[in-house]
């Protein structure tokens, strides 16, 4: 990895799960916690239950639907929100994540989230971790009507954040996100390797790899 001239970026755009925080956790509620309570409720076995909604999941892989937490209350009958609030325990942060946004602010950086998650999860994600005071503003898919997979996402985050994509930097565990930017002409892209403090470094073929946001700062 090229080491990156700070000098050149003004702007850093962080992905929020996967990156910032452990994805361990959504891992866990959606493949674990969330089909478990919905066999529960229905009484149905656990494992046909888990493989009912994989199969929902990946079938609006890609739409907003996909992330959306009323959406999957709705069409679970499980208030998913209310569950994802009783396993909350599992949120928290990867690795030299908060020492990172405290270079970037030290650096006189202007750091911008942008995530995915649907507005229940991020409110409930920045109530257990403090991360929206380390920023200085969220841009989520649910407020520009785009998934940030979606060609659409990234003129619309521009014209939210006003940011140069020339002198932007860009970290995120989803190959796709990545592609999606680089393809508007964000130039400093990074894949966050590690999203998860339970499975193995998955590193990127197509861009350049992070073990930790460390990594980029030399810490």
């Amino acid at each position: 990895m090229n080491e990156i001239d700070w000098a050149q970026v003004d702007d850093v755009l962080l992905d929020m799960d996967g990156t910032l925080l452990d994805r361990h956790f959504d891992n866990y509620f959606f493949e674990e916690a969330l089909p478990r309570r919905y066999a529960d409720t229905f009484r149905e076995d656990f494992a046909e239950s888990k493989q009912r909604l994989m199969q929902m999941y990946r079938a609006v892989e890609g739409k907003l639907a996909w992330a959306d937490l009323d959406h999957w209350t709705r069409t679970l009958g499980i208030d998913v929100v209310a569950l994802s609030r009783e396993w909350a325990h599992l949120i928290g942060y990867l690795p030299d994540a908060v020492e990172f946004l405290g270079q970037l602010r030290t650096m006189g950086k202007r750091v911008t989230l942008v995530t995915n998650a649907h507005p229940g999860g991020i409110q409930i994600k920045t109530g257990r971790t403090g991360l929206d005071r380390h920023v200085d503003r969220i841009v989520g898919a649910f407020d520009l009507g785009f998934l940030k997979m979606q060609p659409d996402f990234w003129p619309a985050c521009r014209e939210a954040v006003m940011f140069d994509p020339a002198r932007t930097l860009y970290v995120d565990d989803d190959e796709t996100c990545l592609a999606a930017a680089e393809q508007y002409g964000i130039r400093h892209i990074y894949h966050s390797a590690k999203s998860s403090s339970r499975l193995p470094a998955d590193p990127s073929a197509r861009f350049p790899a992070i073990a930790t946001l460390s990594d980029l700062t030399g810490g």
